[in-house]
């Protein structure tokens, strides 16, 4: 049988609204769907009735399919003849091991497509009221995994970090914020520095905690918040007055005194 094909698409964020049009077209055609932990139910529904769906979701310590054998299952139904979607959270080439996939798919010589994603790193902070970046404020942005803050090791060069981009987004770093916080104080980020924690970010149980690199761990804490989350470090989190529809009550209302504190009205 002639080989089949395998679409590599992003899911979005969280909220299914904000998935792409060529990405709704996929799933509407495809035989195979193999999604991700974060990925929204509702969008499986896209997919035919008698289509396959497997489960590859992944979370800290605990991951449903090792990345080998999702490889496998990838090449195997596309050789097969199939339409495979693989249907990741965000964008795929984005901390998603998209472009392991995709390594592995043309290595097999299974034909195969990039669908971008909606990235958590902007659309997360976008939907909490805070810009990655505002003329005056802050000109550069960089997105960093927080997997890699622990006793050292990884490839993010933390100390260089701390000071050379304005804002810094953080993808999976709940755990590891605490840590995160402290290297970047110690590396001459100024204590002071405003922070957001944004769990569900554009879903209905989206919520934003903000404070300071000197006391963000602890209000997160305090908190129990969960993850998903997307972390937000710089000023221009002194700038999300506004926020989403989604969030009401005393954390809305704590963000708004941290913008008037950092930024008090003349």
């Amino acid at each position: 049988m002639r080989p089949g094909n395998v679409a590599l698409v992003g899911a979005g964020p969280g909220d299914p609204d904000l998935v792409t049009v060529r990405a709704l077209a996929r799933l509407r055609s495809a035989e195979v769907v193999v999604y991700d932990r974060l990925v929204d139910r509702r969008l499986l529904d896209e997919a035919p009735p008698q289509a396959l769906r497997i489960f590859a979701g992944k979370a800290r310590g605990a991951h449903a399919l090792p990345q080998e054998e999702i490889n496998a299952i990838l090449i195997a139904h596309a050789a097969e003849g199939r339409r495979v979607v693989r249907l990741k959270g965000g964008d795929p080439f984005v901390f998603g091991r998209g472009s392991e996939e995709a390594e592995a798919l043309a290595h097999a010589g299974i034909p195969y497509e990039v669908v971008p994603g909606v990235s958590s790193a902007v659309a997360v902070p976008a939907a909490a009221g805070i810009p990655v970046t505002h003329r005056g404020i802050a000109s550069s942005f960089a997105v960093v995994t927080g997997h890699d803050c622990e006793d050292g090791a990884g490839s993010v060069d933390w100390p260089r970090l701390a000071t050379s981009v304005d804002t810094l987004v953080v993808l999976m770093g709940l755990a590891n914020l605490p840590r995160i916080a402290r290297t970047l104080v110690a590396h001459g980020r100024a204590p002071a520095t405003p922070v957001a924690v944004i769990s569900a970010g554009t879903t209905d149980a989206q919520r934003t905690i903000t404070g300071t690199l000197d006391d963000i761990a602890a209000r997160v804490e305090a908190a129990d918040l969960a993850p998903p989350a997307v972390i937000v470090i710089g000023e221009v989190v002194a700038l999300g007055r506004t926020r989403s529809h989604r969030e009401s009550g005393t954390e809305a209302e704590q963000a708004c005194a941290l913008a008037a504190l950092v930024h008090p009205q003349s």
